[in-house]
């Protein structure tokens, strides 16, 4: 079946200054997630980032909340943003956003608004937010840099 390795993806940990932001993030978010993840000790879900260029595909609040809490490092799976089960649509409302764009928002610095892009994957027929094949792999704070 055409995505079946997206189900099994493998983090790794990966420096955050390698990492390149594509959008804004939401404060009040933020302020909540740091708030869970110290609460709860762990982060839940590694983020998922394009292998080629290290852009951020989904997770800018995870990857902002690791570096307010002075972390070096985050737990990443790498896929290819070119493969054709990846989609990228824009929230509700919101202008249209294409691939090349949140790769030209990562790479130049020019980031794109807060819930600019909805990465989905399509995998047996069916479409899925990416956090579909963004398993649970709970990390523990003290075992990230």
């Amino acid at each position: 079946m055409a995505g079946e390795d997206l189900l099994n993806l493998r983090p790794v940990l990966v420096r955050l200054e390698e990492l390149r932001e594509h959008e804004e993030y939401n404060p009040e978010h933020l302020e909540e997630l740091l708030a869970e993840i110290k609460s709860d000790g762990v982060l839940k879900r590694p983020i998922i980032v394009d292998a080629r260029t290290k852009v951020i595909l989904d997770g800018h609040h995870r990857y902002n909340c690791m570096k307010r809490l002075g972390k070096t490092h985050i737990p990443v799976y790498f896929v290819d943003y070119w493969r054709p089960e990846i989609e990228v649509l824009p929230w509700d409302n919101k202008p249209p956003v294409t691939k090349e764009m949140v790769i030209n928002a990562g790479l130049t610095g020019k980031k794109l608004p807060s819930k600019s892009s909805r990465h989905m994957v399509r995998l047996g027929g069916e479409v899925y937010h990416i956090t579909y094949i963004e398993r649970e792999a709970p990390t523990p704070l003290e075992e990230i840099p």
